[in-house]
């Protein structure tokens, strides 16, 4: 990153207090493999610069206020004045105010829809879990499976002035949703998601099952949104090579027993770091409702929060 200049740096409140924004992104900085995700974009963004007109953007530039904008919940407008209003932001997206152009909504739009049309939410997933490996922090041994209901907002409206046609329906509970479902497979030591899947909201758990495991690992544990009568502790099975299991079920006449609440108590537990990954989306980074039409789209950008997502959970053990 570049040095600021004089007169940027005279627009900066003299004190001691470092701000959790401030503690945040400087963890951040040392955290994502910047150059390897920038390597596999960078084919693709010379290739799509093209006639006259504003220099090209900085890569490394626009990947950081791309990413800004999934920790932060910017839209394209409001994170090019988030640009001009805040230092902070600009500085880490190497970017002063005095030298340089800053990039308006349409520059931003643009590099997230390079990002969209060339599947470089997978790229950047793909390049965060290989360092994810390279520290030892996915053994896949196990796998845990989840998903999640994100909610879309009534105002997104087509040309025909319906709601967004790829989102559905569903019930849970007593209550009513309408939106899409994220499910993802997570590492049984660490939570860290290996695996990310967009659907629409009414489609079941267990009909992604498959789908969201890498393939080596030798159990899963899931809850009872993938429960199937093979899949207990007391009728143990492998199916395909892999042992599946799911809560007992309450019989119809009767309760459990101490042992089978015991077990249901105990894989409870197993299973708590799965939900990481959704409280960091939806808390850390306030993503409570799917911001695009399309599951295309809002499937790419749940790839991009979850990888950052890994990088934020183990961001101490990647800069020792």
């Amino acid at each position: 990153m570049k040095q600021r200049s004089l007169a940027e740096f005279g627009f900066q409140p003299k004190r001691d207090k470092r701000t959790r924004k401030q503690q945040f992104l400087s963890e951040m900085n040392k955290s994502v493999p910047w150059r390897r995700i920038e390597k596999r974009i960078n084919p693709f963004y010379h290739k799509a610069r093209c006639g006259p007109g504003r220099p090209q953007m900085p890569l490394s530039s626009m990947l950081r206020i791309h990413f800004m904008q999934q920790w932060f919940g910017y839209g394209d407008r409001a994170m090019e004045e988030a640009l001009y209003d805040i230092p902070l932001l600009r500085d880490f997206a190497g970017l002063d105010a005095f030298e340089d152009h800053l990039p308006d909504e349409t520059t931003i739009l643009r590099f997230r829809h390079l990002l969209e049309k060339n599947n470089l939410a997978e790229a950047i997933f793909d390049e965060v879990q290989g360092v994810l490996l390279e520290h030892n922090l996915l053994l896949k041994q196990g796998s845990m499976v989840d998903a999640s209901l994100i909610d879309a907002p009534s105002s997104i409206k087509n040309k025909a002035k319906q709601r967004d046609p790829e989102m559905s329906q569903t019930k849970k509970g007593n209550q009513w949703y309408f939106g899409m479902k994220v499910h993802i497979g997570a590492d049984v030591q660490s939570g860290l998601v290996h695996t990310v899947v967009g659907t629409t909201a009414k489609d079941s758990d267990i009909s992604q099952l498959k789908a969201c495991l890498h393939g080596e690992e030798g159990f899963v544990l899931a809850d009872r949104g993938y429960h199937k009568t093979s899949r207990t502790w007391e009728h143990l099975a492998l199916e395909e090579g892999v042992a599946i299991i799911t809560p007992s079920k309450k019989p119809a006449h009767g309760s459990l027993s101490k042992r089978e609440k015991r077990q249901n108590r105990q894989l409870s537990s197993w299973r708590a770091l799965v939900e990481h990954p959704f409280r960091v989306i939806k808390r850390q980074f306030g993503y409570t409702k799917v911001r695009y039409r399309g599951l295309a789209k809002n499937t790419a950008q749940l790839k991009t929060l979850l990888a950052l997502s890994n990088v934020w959970m183990v961001r101490h053990q990647l800069v020792t």
